[in-house]
């Protein structure tokens, strides 16, 4: 190592991080229980290359920082914590191993799983070896820090600012929405710049949604074990930076590059009025549980960032099912995950983040979930972060965690119960009419209480954990074998009708009829009350070949597939088209629950539910085991709304069918008293476009397993 002389000056102890101000570089960090800490900075072109390290001397408020003149932006660096390795204690400080920076803004470099990144001696043979201390340096297998200016000239940028009632969400991964597109140029494919390419956005444009949400980009690690078989954590939920763009997505390099980078496809996104939703990881980390690698939070304080055994400290509370569980109820904490997100708004520009297994966030010292506990409560004080897009994954694994319904009143939240319920009523299972005149209609018995509308339920059929689409109406059962653990993993989701013919098929009978199910399924979200959420692909029949927990599948069975024959691309126009048929019609768009009563004109209501043979429902008819077949009337003469624009528009009435019946079904149009005259804006059973006028009264036959919709002008 060589020693370099640097002047060193106290320093201030916040912002946490390394701040370059344009003279030098500020370290800051925090750690309660060290008994002292170094930085020690890295030979840029030999990231293994020690070249100089000096303590942090002073201490302020558990914060150890030094002010260092003359290093420039670009510096890699990493920290070595003093103090005592007691596991039993739950501390596991060890000086010979370097660690990431909580704060870094970039980090340059992977793990090398070779090199001795963990904290204890791997290969002992005691039974309790993560008791044990390894006392070798592992700086050249561990990633570095790295020091980034804010220099990026955003130019006239602005959010797009979409209301929850307009907005339309597409849920995409930035490698594999882009690695196979034939309108990207090869070196920016599955990069930041490659979905800033026009090619992509216009495909986004096109489709019509308002808002992508990313799978995890902040900066991940590939698990060890996973190395060993050949594959990658692709989806990137193990977390190692919470401030840093992950690096694997960067077309220019890794230096701070990929700060750049993202913040252009922000710029270009925005331009197309397009929002940035992040998927965001605070429930667990990349460390594990304690026969993980020692890498950032473990070896800074373990007792801070982790949610311990009560009784054996040195074991890790999992309620994530990922080996360790964040405590965002410690006040370091919390404000780690704050300064992260509001990090993500004020420099990246994001627009909003979806919180994976959020019930962890939420849960108190005494382990229980509390939607007032401290990190929830940030949010809804923090002035910036209260007024981006929350979205809620309303569950984690551990005792009591699914809370679908229970966020605080600032959040969205996934939707499993729509998912669920439409899977299952387009299946033909018996008793789901009454869980789908909630699900459609916004999920009021899950959110009105809570003082939240209707848009606070994003809901989806397919995500990108479980099958796509396509999967869904063509395997009866998950194929996971690529993924190394003999068909073990992922969860048996699969309740959805698939025409009762396992696997791909030429015969075009069984073809006609899957495509009218993803049609049944597409039409259904996009005809609900809520926030409709489209997972990447799934507009143009994408298959993952049965596999339905791909997340450690970096290659072609998980990458979008742009080759388009003429079955796809009638998919992407239906899905297009139904994006359009809810952006025209306010009365898709409530901003409140329907009331269900008279309104104005005595026969008038807002929300009906009819029969078959056009009368409406009676309890005994929800009641009904074997009710496949139903419509509901929307009130559009009821909404006076405003278009994104502030024009004024009044929208139509809608009518509903629904026919989840294997034969086909005789539907009476209600009476002339809902409406004279319709017009037919969709027929799921066809593949074209419907149109046509039908008359109150009509007899309209609804083909096993279709939808319609008629439009009666306001």
């Amino acid at each position: 190592m060589i020693q370099a002389k640097l002047e060193v000056w106290p320093g201030v102890p916040y912002p946490l991080g390394a701040t370059f101000d344009g003279r030098g570089i500020n370290f800051a960090v925090y750690s309660e229980r060290a008994e002292g800490i170094d930085v020690c900075l890295f030979d840029p072109s030999d990231c293994s290359q020690e070249v100089a390290r000096f303590p942090l001397m002073d201490v302020t408020h558990h914060v150890w920082h030094r002010y260092v003149p003359g290093l420039p932006a670009g510096t890699l660096y990493g920290f070595r914590a003093k103090g005592p390795y007691e596991p039993k204690r739950g501390l596991r400080f060890n000086h010979h191993k370097l660690l990431v920076d909580p704060y870094a803004r970039a980090i340059h470099g992977k793990v090398n799983w070779k090199a001795p990144v963990h904290g204890y001696k791997v290969d002992s043979k005691d039974k309790e070896r993560d008791l044990t201390f390894d006392d070798r340096d592992d700086a050249a297998g561990v990633p570095k820090s790295v020091v980034v200016a804010d220099d990026f000239d955003w130019g006239d940028d602005k959010p797009p600012g979409h209301i929850w009632r307009f907005a339309v969400v597409y849920e995409l991964h930035v490698k594999g929405f882009t690695a196979r597109h034939p309108g990207i140029p090869e070196k920016l494919r599955g990069t930041y710049a490659g979905l800033a390419h026009p090619a992509a956005i216009e495909h986004l444009t096109k489709l019509g949604v308002t808002s992508v949400e990313l799978l995890p980009v902040h900066e991940a690690v590939d698990d060890g074990f996973l190395g060993e078989r050949g594959l990658t954590n692709y989806w990137g939920y193990n977390t190692l930076g919470y401030f840093a763009p992950d690096q694997r997505f960067c077309s220019s390099g890794s230096h701070g590059e990929q700060v750049r980078e993202f913040k252009q496809m922000v710029k270009a996104l925005h331009q197309a009025g397009i929002e940035v939703i992040l998927d965001v990881v605070y429930n667990h980390t990349a460390e594990g549980n304690e026969l993980g690698p020692t890498l950032c939070f473990r070896g800074l304080d373990n007792p801070t960032y982790y949610w311990l055994m009560a009784d054996e400290p040195n074991r890790y509370l999992n309620v994530t099912g990922c080996g360790n569980s964040v405590n965002a109820s410690h006040p370091q904490v919390a404000k780690l995950i704050a300064d992260s997100l509001r990090c993500w708004v004020t420099e990246m520009r994001v627009d909003g983040f979806r919180f994976d297994l959020a019930t962890t966030l939420g849960r108190t010292g005494k382990g229980e979930f509390d939607r007032r506990a401290a990190f929830l409560q940030i949010l809804h004080q923090d002035p910036v972060l209260s007024r981006v897009k929350l979205i809620a994954e309303p569950w984690d694994l551990g005792p009591d965690g699914h809370k679908v319904g229970n966020f605080p009143v600032l959040f969205a939240e996934w939707n499993d119960r729509f998912r669920e319920a439409i899977r299952r009523f387009w299946k033909g299972d018996e008793r789901q009419a009454a869980e789908i005149g909630y699900r459609v209609t916004g999920s009021s018995d899950l959110l009105k209480l809570s003082g939240r509308r209707p848009t606070a339920s994003v809901n989806y059929v397919t995500s990108h954990d479980g099958f796509t689409l396509h999967d869904l109406v063509t395997y009866e059962r998950k194929h996971n074998e690529a993924n190394g653990e003999a068909n073990r993993d992922g969860a048996n989701d699969n309740y959805a009708w698939n025409c009762g013919v396992e696997g791909e098929t030429d015969d075009p009978a069984i073809q006609a009829l899957r495509q009218k199910q993803l049609r049944n399924l597409i039409a259904t979200l996009f005809l609900s009350q809520g926030t409709p959420m489209l997972c990447a692909g799934d507009e143009m029949g994408r298959t993952q070949k049965g596999n339905n927990n791909a997340y450690c599948q970096d290659n072609e069975l998980s990458w979008v597939d742009w080759r388009l024959d003429e079955r796809k691309s009638r998919l992407f126009e239906f899905t297009a088209r139904m994006i359009r048929l809810r952006k025209e019609q306010p009365v898709l768009q409530r901003r409140n629950f329907f009331l269900g009563a008279t309104i104005g004109d005595s026969r008038f209501k807002d929300l009906v539910w009819f029969r078959p043979d056009g009368a409406e429902m009676s309890p005994e008819d929800w009641a009904a085991p074997y009710r496949r077949s139903l419509g509901y009337l929307l009130g559009g003469d009821a909404i006076a709304s405003r278009d994104p624009e502030g024009r004024r528009i009044v929208g139509d009435t809608l009518l509903v069918l629904l026919n989840a019946h294997h034969e086909p079904v005789e539907f009476t149009v209600p009476g002339v008293e809902w409406g004279a005259e319709w017009q037919l804006a969709l027929d799921t059973a066809k593949e074209v476009e419907a149109s046509g006028a039908v008359k109150a009264g009509a007899k309209l036959e609804l083909k096993g397993r279709s939808l319609m919709a008629l439009r009666h002008p306001a």
